[in-house]
């Protein structure tokens, strides 16, 4: 896995979904992640700069947030996840996934844009996955409600 971070300026719609207003910078986590040296997905995560300052979050050396990940992160910044909302939706690739992907041509992807919520349902992740649709699939289980 490779892996960057950076504070940007995100589009209006990641803005949106992580409830910062319009020019505020946060930090973007960036990472390809591979299953035997090929590209299965892109894996952007974008935070607050106040949530996750001075964390292994904004560490850029390449690889994890450390042991259990961003989530662990955000716990210990007494930010615990607890809920999330997923989105999936296919489409074609643009020409710079199709070469981070190594994707063949005619490929389709499908993306992933999740949310995910405190206790009091604050955002403290948005993230979305670009996932080579040949080399990704998700199974979900889910307790039958009453």
């Amino acid at each position: 896995m490779s892996s960057s971070t950076a504070v940007v300026r995100i589009a209006l719609s990641s803005l949106y979904a992580l409830g910062v207003i319009v020019g505020s910078p946060v930090y973007e986590r960036a990472r390809l992640v591979k299953d035997a040296g090929q590209p299965t997905h892109v894996l952007t995560s974008y935070y607050r700069p106040a949530d996750v300052e001075g964390t292994p979050i904004v560490d850029p050396t390449p690889g994890p947030a450390g042991r259990g990940g961003g989530f662990l992160v955000l716990t210990l910044q007494g930010l615990e996840p607890d809920t999330m909302t997923e989105t999936f939706y296919a489409r074609m690739p643009t020409p710079d996934e199709a070469e981070q992907l190594e994707l063949p041509a005619g490929e389709p992807v499908m993306v992933l844009q999740r949310r995910t919520y405190t206790e009091d349902g604050r955002v403290v992740e948005f993230a979305r996955g670009v996932h080579a649709a040949s080399r990704f699939s998700w199974t979900y289980t889910f307790k039958i409600p009453d």
